[in-house]
């Protein structure tokens, strides 16, 4: 729950030694330096910490060296902005703008940091082809430069290092985009009693919800675990076909739907008197008592008799007085037995495993999703978002005690992670801002950067004399507390054209298995279109299937339209200003992938940012709402 502003990124440098440049000097030792990276830290947070004596790790950085804010990139993503600290490029060199893109052909939005290609099968039965990952990051990380020329590197979950690339006289483990095993950002799931028919199924934010009903304490269930590939390819050949699907080629399509994917049964013992539960799942018994998670669990699911694919997942059983809530966490793939390799060497990952347990391999490795849909608490959130940092630690610190390095690289995103969730507690204009739980958690932000610091501490403390350690972050943060519908506004002001009924809201399943989108749009008359955080597209001709809008004079007068209604955009409810400015893409892009840019990056004044439906494509009702 946040807005990223372009000027809020920070460096912290500290040197461990001093260079002499005397000619006569006799040379230098092999130079090590470690780079930890913390998503989203603000540099005004650290600042104000460090001031009042809360950061003292941080505090001795800056004494020996220094903290200079940095300005990120356009848009002010993450990956956006690790593509660029890892390549030194700017997006049009490098190709990541968003989390998302869009297709020119179909105007569907998919995930914008890597290109899948699924399994192949014989006779849709023996697999024939494993299924490949490619990333669509270009340019050149510093990483793989330093490693050609003799630099031993750790490369530890930096973002946008998936899939792994290969880094000569090193290592690399990879981050984000990092799927879970259904090939998603992280699907939850949640068991309950008292969940209602009309809420099961997926939610917005990438969900799975399960009614559980019980007959002697008992319910049988399942875990939903990845796409069939066999029934999504023969899916996505019907869908292929569009309007020309005969009566029964529709019904086939639908019954397909109904098994794309692959259910692990799963069984629930409820012990009421006792207010606990066992779950059996994967061949295992497991006990829970309610507020303790169980330790990994590791996962089978078999697609055929020749296919199977591996995952663990945790338990946490909310409640089992009353009712019974069970949450079961995104099912992570297992570090020894990816489906694709996700570290370099391709036996890295699994050796980290064997050495420290089992841990997260997720990219999004916390629980922000089931806070969103408001299936766990804040509580259990700050739980496992503590979890979560100790566990990307813990791999660090491994390596750095290693030592087998000159270049160390290593990012945590819990920072990032808490302030999406936890900043409406520090603002009582947030419209979610609540007085009793701020008196809870009005200090968990502070409490992760505590956190960090100590981690900048544990580091130091394992540094060869001579280290150079930096500190950075690749943005800041400030209040999201309104969102703000940008296809809403183009239909308003005739630059977008809907026709037919109002679809249901978008979900992130929707993207990524396949959904509809756009479904009432009607290319013909519609001149621009909105996707990603504030990404504007011209619906151009020669470059969009149903382009409408000529390249040249005609492009250029639609965006300068667009640009001069955007800034005096106000909010319906107080006429404050949302937007604080647009940018040309082809003006602060530059580079092979310039083709791929918006056409215009809008940037909101503090307090507004894109609506979740508008990152997908999505036009609702009515232009600002509140962040709820």
């Amino acid at each position: 729950m946040h807005i990223r502003v372009p000027a809020a990124a920070l460096l912290l440098v500290a040197l461990a030694f001093s260079l002499l440049s005397c000619s006569r000097t006799p040379p230098l030792p092999r130079q090590k330096m470690v780079i930890l990276g913390f998503d989203g830290m603000d540099p005004r947070l650290v600042q104000q910490w460090v001031d009042e004596g809360k950061l003292p790790n941080i505090k001795a950085l800056m004494a020996e060296g220094g903290l200079y804010p940095l300005t990120t990139t356009h848009s002010a993503e993450s990956p956006t902005a690790w593509a660029s600290f890892a390549t030194g490029a700017n997006p049009g060199k490098h190709n990541i703008y968003d989390f998302l893109v869009r297709d020119t052909e179909t105007y569907l939005p998919d995930l914008g940091m890597v290109r899948r290609e699924p399994a192949r099968f014989l006779f849709d039965w023996i697999p024939i082809a494993r299924p490949k990952v490619h990333s669509t990051r270009g340019g050149e990380s510093f990483w793989v430069t330093a490693g050609q020329h003799g630099v031993r590197s750790s490369i530890l979950t930096v973002p946008v290092t998936f899939p792994p690339e290969e880094v000569a006289n090193g290592e690399l483990l990879s981050g984000l985009p990092l799927p879970d095993i259904r090939g998603t950002m992280g699907t939850f799931y949640y068991f309950a009693t008292d969940l209602s028919r009309f809420e099961e199924g997926g939610t917005e934010m990438g969900g799975i919800l399960k009614r559980l009903v019980m007959e002697n304490d008992v319910a049988d269930t399942s875990l939903t675990g990845p796409p069939d590939p066999i029934v999504r390819s023969r899916i996505q050949a019907l869908r292929q076909r569009g309007a020309s699907l005969t009566e029964a080629e529709r019904t086939a399509l639908a019954a397909l739907q109904q098994r794309r994917d692959v259910e692990l049964p799963m069984r629930i013992r409820w012990n009421r008197p006792a207010r606990t539960a066992i779950v059996e799942l994967g061949g295992r018994s497991v006990p829970l008592d309610p507020g303790r998670w169980s330790a990994w669990i590791p996962l089978e699911f078999r697609i055929n008799l020749f296919t199977r694919v591996h995952g663990m997942t945790q338990l946490l059983l909310l409640e089992a007085g009353d009712e019974l809530r069970l949450y079961v966490s995104p099912v992570n793939w297992t570090p020894d037995n990816p489906p694709v390799p996700i570290s370099s060497p391709s036996g890295f990952a699994g050796r980290l495993a064997r050495s420290l347990g089992p841990y997260r391999t997720l990219g999004w490795a916390e629980a922000t999703w089931p806070l969103n849909e408001e299936r766990i608490d804040e509580a259990t959130f700050m739980d496992d978002l503590y979890r979560a940092f100790d566990d990307r630690a813990q791999v660090i610190i491994s390596r750095v005690a290693a030592g087998e390095w000159d270049l160390l690289v290593g990012v945590i995103e819990s920072t990032d992670r808490v302030q999406h969730m936890m900043w409406r507690f520090m603002d009582d204009r947030h419209p979610m801002y609540d007085a009793a739980l701020a008196a809870k958690f009005g200090d968990a932000i502070e409490r992760i950067y505590r956190r960090a610091d100590m981690f900048v501490g544990d580091v130091l403390e394992r540094l060869e004399p001579g280290t150079t350690l930096l500190v950075l972050s690749d943005h800041g943060f400030h209040s999201w507390r309104k969102a703000v519908n940008l296809n809403t506004w183009l239909v308003q002001n005739g630059y977008m054209v809907l026709e037919g009924q109002q679809p249901a809201d978008k979900t992130l399943d929707d993207l990524f298995s396949g959904g509809t989108f756009w479904e009432n749009v009607d290319w013909t008359r519609t001149r621009a279109y909105a996707m990603g955080i504030g990404q504007i597209y011209v619906n151009l001709r020669g470059r969009e299937s149903g382009g409408t809008v000529s390249p040249g004079a005609e492009a250029d007068a639609l965006l300068a339209s667009l640009t001069a209604g955007l800034l005096t955009m106000t909010d319906p409810e107080d006429g404050s200003a949302i937007v604080r400015s647009v940018y040309k893409g082809r003006e602060i892009y530059s580079g092979p992938y310039i083709h791929a840019a918006p056409d215009l990056q809008v940037g909101m004044h503090e307090g507004y940012r894109v609506s979740w439906q508008t990152t997908l494509g999505g036009a609702p009702e009515g232009l600002v709402y509140p962040n709820m």
